[in-house]
């Protein structure tokens, strides 16, 4: 090889390595100074052994839920327990979270967002009451365009960290669990009457009827029946059998007024073990009864319960509070 191809070919390398490195400091200055942060936890080197208190707060109300050694609880409802499941949950799921994206957020874009007052914000806390964690859960993530965003669920959601108000991120989750809705948090077991023998329903206006039978495949009895009439069996156990399958929708705030439990309507079933109930049925709110009710030797999680104003859906009761005249047969039946 000649000395002037050599030389040629030595300034056509340093062409093309300065070329490459100038190359890379371009890509590299296109780069975003947090594009190291992509795919990383949103929350390093949290546990969920170490969370004692998630506090959510939205603009119009804070929920708390507490560890507590009986379990979780719900402080804003007289610690009324919470679904351990659902607890259990949102904290996985927060301790997954990766981010996404993450682009530097000024004032105009945290309100358009809802990363600012009007946002959600969950804290985190240990035993000792100290923050181990903050975040703002804003609008929801779409990949597409969709109708109602309200409705929809979501592909994820803006967030942004309390210690960095400068910088919005995004993660693969719509969190839907940060909500200060208790519905959405309460154990719904209830209590459940099982077995009745007796049950007595009386209306505040006055009109009352009984039917009473004497073991669990025995007929019902209507008190009072009159010549001619006849009770319908099937709704008799619709009666008695739904009390078994109640399922709380909520629990009714500490303070709740107009529960309309003052003038109540009055259930009182004896199951055939002697155990005895008086339930009252108030108001109808949406689609939820205020409900209330005592016992006098009350099972396991029943004392918590009574304590408790609780809401409970109008299909679980509508067949328990039907009116006397609706639990006979039809007269063209009576006929037949």
């Amino acid at each position: 090889m000649s000395p002037r191809i050599a030389l040629v070919l030595v300034v056509m390398l340093a062409v093309l390595g300065g070329g490459a490195l100038l190359f890379q400091q371009q890509e590299r200055s296109r780069r975003p100074d947090n594009a190291a942060s992509l795919g990383q936890p949103l929350l390093k080197d949290l546990k969920a052994a170490d969370i004692a208190t998630m506090r959510i707060v939205e603009p119009k109300g804070t929920l708390t839920l507490q560890r507590q050694e009986a379990g979780w609880v719900i402080a804003e409802r007289d610690n009324f327990p919470a679904d351990v499941a659902k607890v259990r949950e949102f904290a996985l799921k927060l301790l997954s979270l990766k981010i996404g994206q993450s682009e530097p957020i000024g004032e105009k874009d945290r309100a358009r967002l809802e990363l600012d007052a009007a946002g959600t914000k969950v804290e985190l806390l240990g035993a000792d009451g100290k923050a181990l964690a903050s975040l703002i859960v804003g609008k929801k993530v779409f990949k597409r365009e969709v109708e109602n965003p309200e409705k929809a669920l979501g592909d994820g959601r803006f967030v942004m960290l309390a210690a960095d108000p400068k910088t919005v991120l995004s993660v693969s989750d719509p969190l839907l669990l940060a909500t200060t809705r208790t519905a959405e948090w309460i154990d719904r077991t209830s209590f459940q009457v099982e077995k009745v023998g007796i049950l007595e329903v009386k209306f505040p206006e006055g009109a009352a009827w009984r039917i009473e039978r004497k073991g669990d495949n025995a007929d019902w009895k209507l008190a009072g029946i009159a010549a001619g009439e006849k009770l319908d069996i099937s709704k008799a156990n619709a009666a008695s059998y739904t009390l078994s399958l109640l399922a709380l929708a909520d629990v009714a705030a500490k303070d709740a007024k107009d529960t309309g439990l003052d003038k109540p309507i009055q259930v009182n079933a004896t199951t055939l073990d002697g155990r005895a109930y008086a339930i009252k049925v108030g108001r109808l709110q949406g689609d939820n009864y205020f409900v209330s009710f005592s016992s006098a030797k009350p099972k396991d999680k029943e004392a918590q319960l009574s304590k408790q104003v609780l809401l409970i859906s109008k299909s679980k009761l509508e067949d328990t509070l039907r009116k006397r005249a609706e639990l006979l047969e039809p007269k063209a039946a009576r006929k037949k």
